[in-house]
This record gives C-alpha cells, sequence and structure tokens, in this order.
C-alpha cells in the first residue's frame, strides 16, 4: 500500500476594501494595550529609582555641585509618583488617539489608492 501525497490547497485573494470602522475599532483596542503598557512600564520604573535611592543620590549630588545645601534641592518635589504617573497618562491618551485617527485614516486613503494598485495580494494555503 502506498500513501497519497496530499498537496496543499492554495488560494490568491485580494484584499480590495478595509472597512475604515474595524480598523478604527482594532486599532483602539491594540493602542489601548500600547497605553496600559506605557502607564505600568513608567510606574514601574519610578518604583525601581525610588526602592534603589536614585532620586536621593541625584539630589546630593546636584547640591554637591551647584553648592544650593543652604536651599536643599529636593528632586522629589518634581518628580514624585502621582506628577509622573499624570504625564504618562496624558501621554497614554494622546497615543491612543492618535493611533486610533491614524489608522482610520490610512484605511481610508487604501480604499482610495487600491484602484490604482490592485490590492494587496494574501496568499491563503491549508499546510500544516
Amino acid at each position: 500500500m502506498t500513501d497519497a501525497v496530499r498537496t496543499p490547497k492554495r488560494a490568491r485573494l485580494y484584499v480590495t476594501r478595509l472597512d475604515p470602522w474595524s480598523v478604527t475599532k482594532v486599532a483602539f483596542m491594540l493602542a489601548l494595550a500600547v497605553g496600559i503598557i506605557i502607564v505600568v512600564a513608567v510606574a514601574a520604573l519610578w518604583w525601581v529609582l525610588d526602592v534603589t535611592g536614585v532620586f536621593v543620590t541625584v539630589s546630593k549630588t546636584f547640591d554637591d555641585v551647584v553648592g544650593t545645601a543652604a536651599t536643599g534641592f529636593n528632586l522629589m518635589d518634581y518628580v514624585e509618583l502621582s506628577r509622573v504617573l499624570g504625564a504618562a497618562i496624558v501621554l497614554a491618551s494622546i497615543e491612543i488617539v492618535l493611533v486610533s485617527v491614524l489608522a482610520t485614516l490610512f484605511a481610508i486613503l487604501y480604499n482610495l489608492t487600491v484602484g490604482l494598485t490592485g490590492g494587496m495580494e494574501v496568499v491563503l494555503s491549508d499546510d500544516v
């Protein structure tokens, strides 16, 4: 008995239209995930810098170099957790809006130019 060799089936498809609303939803969800990652990463980095004493060391070094020991420069006045996380949340919010809007705009532009380019070719195969 011989086993029949199975050849994979292939289908060539052309993406001739992207639904802008679907692109917006997917881009928003991906941008939201990246925004959450940004905020968590900033919080973790701030915590590591605080626990290791980097902020205190930088404050002491600044006082030694500038000579403002009488006034006592405190870096923590400028980089307290609430201020840094607030800036990270604002940055993440801007990133979410920009990515969503730009992805939608690119989907619309793709739909407008697909007449000239013929679309994007996708080859589907049942290879396993």
